[in-house]
């Protein structure tokens, strides 16, 4: 049991090395400017991105990044400064508004090179004219409750900012803008990525409003009337103060499966790539997995056994229990409850930062005997799925995945390993 555990831990490892940003970053560098180069970003991996650059770029350069708090590295001429996610806080907002200052005056001769990852909406609020932050911390608290998508919340949070959507690289203008990108988003477009502040956004603030009103968030009149006035509307495609922006991709969920896949290869177990973008309730996720795992451990269909499956993306959980959430222990919870501690089949869950909502643990790992330990000491699993209580449990078992800050983020990663045991019904 401990060498599919310990192969399973590989995984991940491998998943979160292959998006480090002093691998990723340096083949996607822009030649220097004749003028000044500006740094500015923000996210969990904008720091260790930071570090990069000043690694590898030849000239001068100055600038200054946001990043989670404890997700800070050591630069020498790019500032770091620290700040709140998932939850946004003073210390966003004052680094929002330095990093606007920063930019002022640009010459068509100058750089500006703007380092963006995961957490990077958390991280650099500025409420549009009329909101507070308190407002952005309120939504932001009920959006991440609500059970919406990443790529919805996204809408509303740029709908309401003086600095996403598009209005960080206009404020950039006449400068040129190249934008490195760390996706943790499902289909990597930019424009969900921290809410695509240096890209054109096409979605309006009628979207963002009816996002609001189909999850039922309570929200102040002021905010409702930035939506409904078209206050809110971001920077569109065509905008001219956009047309030189220059936007690459450096690290994204796939290259991080593709790894993965690639440990799992050599350690002679045949891998499979269900998805890097697959959505939906954690709980609801979990309970598909497992049908599609009983298919290929009774039947060997689509796959055959022994086999490893792979996935990533972000689900979401809608918290109604007194639990913590997590969406990763969350889907762990739901497949071992409808795997009914079926033998020979092991998992793993983590997100990739190394935070699973709001807990400073990543994830953690399921095998055949786990619903069998919580029932021995007392723990009801399927009580515990309905609390949204998946960190109690795989904390009470000893199984949870901690790996501190990664410095990076591809969203989540999931691997299931059916063994031989599976098939024969019983654990090797």
């Amino acid at each position: 049991m401990q060498d599919h555990c310990t192969l399973l831990r590989s995984l991940f490892d491998a998943a979160v090395a292959a998006a480090l940003p002093e691998r990723c970053v340096p083949p996607f560098l822009p030649t220097p400017p004749r003028g000044r180069t500006v740094v500015i970003g923000a996210g969990k991996a904008s720091a260790a991105m930071a570090q990069a650059v000043e690694a590898h770029w030849p000239g001068d350069l100055s600038g200054l990044i946001v990043t989670r708090y404890g997700h800070a590295v050591p630069t020498r001429r790019i500032e770091v400064v620290e700040a709140a996610h998932p939850v946004p806080d003073e210390a966003g907002e004052r680094a929002a508004r330095r990093i606007l200052e920063t930019v002022s005056g640009l010459t068509p001769d100058d750089l500006v090179l703007c380092l963006i990852s995961g957490g990077g909406s958390s991280l650099m609020p500025l409420p549009i004219e009329g909101l507070t932050l308190a407002d952005k911390q309120a939504i932001n608290r009920a959006l991440l409750k609500s059970g919406a998508g990443i790529n919805e919340m996204n809408c509303v949070r740029r709908h309401l900012s003086a600095i996403k959507g598009g209005r960080l690289a206009a404020a950039c203008h006449p400068a040129q803008v190249v934008t490195l990108l760390i996706s943790d988003v499902p289909g990597d477009d930019p424009i969900n990525i921290a809410s695509g502040p240096t890209v054109p956004d096409p979605t309006t603030c009628t979207d963002a409003l009816a996002i609001i009103q189909r999850y039922g968030i309570d929200v102040p009149a002021r905010v409702l009337e930035v939506l409904e006035s078209g206050r809110g509307e971001t920077v569109k495609p065509g905008d001219p103060r956009l047309a030189g922006i220059d936007t690459r991709m450096v690290a994204t969920p796939q290259m991080a499966l593709e790894a993965a896949a690639a440990v799992a290869q050599q350690a002679g177990v045949s891998s499979f790539i269900l998805g890097d973008s697959i959505e939906g309730e954690a709980r609801d996720v979990g309970k598909v997995m497992a049908g599609i795992v009983l298919q290929v451990a009774k039947h060997g269909q689509p796959f055959a056994s022994p086999c490893l499956l792979l996935s990533g993306g972000e689900t979401t959980v809608t918290v109604r229990g007194q639990g913590r959430g997590g969406r990763n222990v969350e889907f762990l919870l739901a497949l071992g409850v409808a795997l009914e501690e079926h033998p020979g089949i092991y998992a793993i869950a983590g997100d990739t930062d190394g935070v699973d909502g709001l807990e400073e643990i990543a994830g953690a790992l399921l095998t055949p005997d786990s619903l069998g330990r919580a029932w021995a000491q007392g723990i009801n699993p399927k009580a515990a799925l309905a609390n949204n209580d998946g960190h109690g449990v795989f904390e009470a078992l000893g199984d949870a995945v901690v790996t501190g800050p990664t410095l990076t983020n591809v969203n989540d990663f999931r691997a299931i390993l059916i063994t031989e045991g599976a098939r024969r019904g019983s654990a090797p």
